[in-house]
């Protein structure tokens, strides 16, 4: 079986992440993962800390945090880009899979827009939404038919994400299961993802499996 990872950060773009590539590349290559999907923060505030000025240099930076991950595991991990995307409306965050850098690119509105308005740009460009966390303390209850799937196990020692709660509502509407670490620190294990009978080495490869549920969930 081949371990994927679905939510992690590193320090590079994730004001809050305290974590190298080298290291991250480490932690993951010793506790057997063979994919990693890299899923930092995507807000405005992620662009001040970033520094950038424009949208256009925002993406730019964002991608080189992939690009620099990608490089130092060459050979060793396979590294996929995603986003943890919080809109301006309230403090959720959704996961994004299926992103592509022209993608972002084209949408410089993205963080004035809502699941509602979002949800149908991301179907056109084959994207999945997947709130995060979505039973933390603070984070507001989205209609279903809005999101393709929940997070119904997230790792993070520092938060009660309530993932019992996440899981039956992933259940009663139907909607994907995924679980992450949500990895921000060396200090902690990384002990979430999905479990599949091939290898995930591409973001079309990574969509399929999510959608055809073609894999288990890691849960500490």
């Amino acid at each position: 079986m081949f371990k994927t990872e679905l939510h992690c950060h590193s320090k590079d773009v994730s004001a809050c992440a305290c974590v190298s590539v080298e290291d991250i590349v480490k932690k993951y290559t010793e506790a057997g993962y063979t994919t990693l999907v890299l899923s930092n923060h995507f807000n405005e505030g992620t662009m001040g800390f970033n520094g950038a000025s424009t949208w256009e240099e925002f993406v730019d930076k964002f991608f080189q945090g992939y690009e620099k991950l990608k490089a130092c595991a060459e050979g060793k991990l396979n590294v996929l880009i995603g986003a943890e995307l919080r809109f301006n409306e309230n403090i959720n965050d959704y996961l994004l899979f299926g992103i592509t850098k022209e993608f972002l690119l084209s949408h410089p509105e993205i963080f004035e827009l809502n699941p509602e308005k979002f949800y149908p740009i991301a179907k056109e460009n084959g994207v999945l939404i997947i709130q995060a966390h979505p039973f933390r303390n603070h984070m507001t209850v989205v209609n279903p038919v809005y999101l393709d799937g929940v997070e119904v196990f997230n790792g993070h020692k520092g938060h009660d994400s309530r993932n019992h709660v996440a899981q039956a509502w992933a259940e009663h509407f139907n909607l994907i299961k995924t679980s992450g670490t949500d990895f921000h620190y060396n200090d902690v294990p990384a002990n979430a993802g999905i479990l599949t009978e091939y290898e995930i080495t591409s973001l079309d490869t990574l969509v399929k499996t999510l959608k055809e549920g073609t894999y288990q969930l890691i849960t500490d």
